[in-house]
């Protein structure tokens, strides 16, 4: 694989961390977001010469654009565009405050999206690129439980979707990469809990949130593997625009996807019915 120019946003843990420090691995150069001085040493120390850590908050916009202007002009063009940073957010739809659900997609969506926003012109300029962003098996599946994560996923697989379609043209690829559950810290330090409110929840609610919690640290996926999944697809000449992680993801996917199938063929005649005649 021909070297190339990594920008991978949150790095400090699990499978950011893991798609750097295989891109590393294989020769790679990585510009590496994180949040904390302390991260960024770290993550610079994996390979001094070729890691190279930006401090970024995904939600400061005009930060976004900053940062890949700058490693534009002090490490080089953008090949490989990882949206990775994201966090889970647990809680049932009733008893989710608003504000925690715009902060979900502030993070999840709108910091995708600027970071998109900010490596596309000069991958259409240069007339090749590949942009991925991590969604999740909740982003073509919904669960209950975790409304206002599964909803940012799928509004971001629909932004990918579309996108892709949109750039083909220029030479530039475009991956949703819907992960299942992997050994990282998502169910842990980077999920975002709701307090429990509503007892008619209870009975739904309290054994999924246990069984998410016990199943922390214990999960199928393993991130390595996951990152070298990834990296093989980069010089394929028609990459995925849809890689599903995991054998957990495909079940559940494709169980979403024939409700969904079900539902649309069960009421076809209903659906016809609507048309001007």
């Amino acid at each position: 694989m021909t070297s190339k120019n990594f920008l991978i946003t949150g790095v400090s843990t699990g499978l950011g961390r893991a798609f750097a420090v295989a891109a590393l691995d294989a020769g790679h150069t990585v510009i590496g977001t994180v949040r904390t001085d302390a991260d960024a040493e770290a993550f610079a120390a994996l390979r001094p010469e070729r890691a190279h850590a930006r401090i970024l908050d995904v939600t400061d916009h005009a930060a976004v654009f900053a940062t890949v202007s700058d490693a534009a002009q002090t490490v080089g063009p953008i090949d490989v565009l990882i949206a990775n940073a994201g966090y889970g957010l647990e809680g049932t739809f009733e008893e989710t405050p608003l504000a925690a659900l715009r902060a979900q997609f502030d993070v999840n969506v709108f910091g995708t999206a600027a970071t998109i926003q900010a490596v596309l012109p000069s991958m259409r300029e240069r007339r090749r690129g590949h942009i991925l962003a991590v969604t999740s098996m909740g982003g073509l599946a919904g669960f209950p439980g975790v409304s206002g994560y599964c909803g940012s996923k799928f509004a971001l697989e629909g932004i990918l979707e579309s996108l892709a379609k949109e750039v083909a043209g220029f030479g530039i690829h475009v991956t949703a990469v819907a992960p299942g559950s992997f050994r990282t810290d998502w169910a842990g330090r980077s999920m975002t809990r709701t307090p429990r409110t509503i007892p008619d929840y209870d009975d739904l609610f309290d054994p999924i949130r246990a069984a998410r919690q016990d199943a922390s640290g214990r999960q199928l996926g393993d991130p390595a593997r996951a990152a070298a999944a990834v990296l093989h697809i980069l010089d394929l000449p028609q990459p995925p625009n849809h890689l599903v992680l995991g054998s957990d993801a495909l079940r559940i996917i494709r169980s979403g996807r024939e409700a969904v199938d079900h539902d649309i063929a069960a009421w076809e005649k209903l659906s016809r019915s609507t048309d001007i005649h």
